[in-house]
């Protein structure tokens, strides 16, 4: 069905390091969401707004994760905020997670979650406020970069930088600048050549230096412009920057920890000598309503 054909539907707002998404609990996969009506409630002035959209889905029922469905219950669907379709989202997994544990469908402590970028491995902190919600971090094993060889050169203002080739599943091109006012102003993306390494498009990062192992970036998200955070973009700065700093756990044998400082908040990635990398980082729900059938309809 689609939203405008039935009653309202529920949805939740959350955020991962002001990373916002609107949250669409559909465990019957039941809920038709073309990318018009996507883009519409995440538009901030005409509908509910946010980086992007989070269909919450059980494997089983969704065409695109029924081979996962052995491993993981539950599939986060996501959608960028234009309404394409995206493989991995690393806020995305940690606000997923703190809504299946909202609804009681999850405890802390592990559980799996299926994306098109694989089934990710998750643990919730047990931790509660004083006025007994989840508050506690939530850490996401986003799996092990692939470092291809070619990469891109990416221009803003009248400056040039090399940009390494990171995939975490989905494509990120990071750049190390001297002043993170040098990205502009990130609502398009960044010119990159040569265009065809990334044919579906790329999220682009800008990083600057703020301490030993420390450091802090913007980021253009792919169908999103720039958000305050990007989750897989922090797990690709920080296995770019290990790589420029001479540190490879692979080699080393001893893992590597990376301070991430984003306009919205602060994510700890590690990456272990097997090259699988651990985001952690907060997962906030701040809302719930229904989703008026008239909202959508012009779309």
């Amino acid at each position: 069905m689609t939203i405008s054909e039935t009653s309202p539907i529920a949805f939740l707002k959350g955020h991962g390091t002001e990373n916002d998404f609107v949250i669409v609990p559909d465990p019957d996969n039941a809920i038709e969401l073309p990318a018009s009506v996507v883009a519409t409630l995440c538009d901030r002035r005409a509908g509910i707004g946010g980086d992007g959209l989070l269909h919450v889905v059980r494997s089983a029922a969704h065409p695109e994760a029924r081979s996962q469905a052995g491993e993981a219950e539950w599939f986060m669907d996501y959608r960028n905020a234009d309404g394409s379709i995206a493989e991995m989202c690393g806020n995305g997994v940690r606000v997923f997670a703190r809504y299946l544990q909202r609804a009681g469908l999850v405890d802390a402590g592990d559980l799996a979650v299926a994306t098109r970028g694989g089934v990710k491995r998750v643990h919730i902190a047990k931790a509660v406020s004083d006025s007994g919600s989840a508050t506690g971090d939530i850490t996401v094993s986003t799996g092990r970069a692939v470092l291809p060889e070619d990469g891109v050169t990416v221009s803003v203002g009248g400056r040039s930088w090399p940009a390494r080739n990171v995939n975490m599943g989905n494509p990120h091109a990071v750049a190390f600048v001297e002043d993170l006012d040098h990205a502009g102003e990130l609502l398009s993306v960044p010119p990159y050549s040569p265009a065809e390494v990334y044919p579906e498009g790329v999220n682009v990062e800008f990083v600057v230096d703020r301490g030993p192992r420390h450091v802090a970036m913007r980021v253009h998200e792919r169908g999103s412009g720039e958000t305050r955070s990007c989750g897989t973009g922090a797990c690709a700065v920080a296995v770019a920057a290990a790589r420029r700093d001479g540190a490879d756990p692979a080699v080393t044998g001893s893992p590597v920890t990376y301070t991430v400082d984003l306009p919205g908040g602060r994510l700890v990635i590690t990456e272990h000598p097997d090259g699988e990398i651990e985001m952690t980082g907060p997962a906030v729900i701040v809302a719930e309503g229904l989703i008026d059938p008239g909202l959508i309809e012009p779309a």
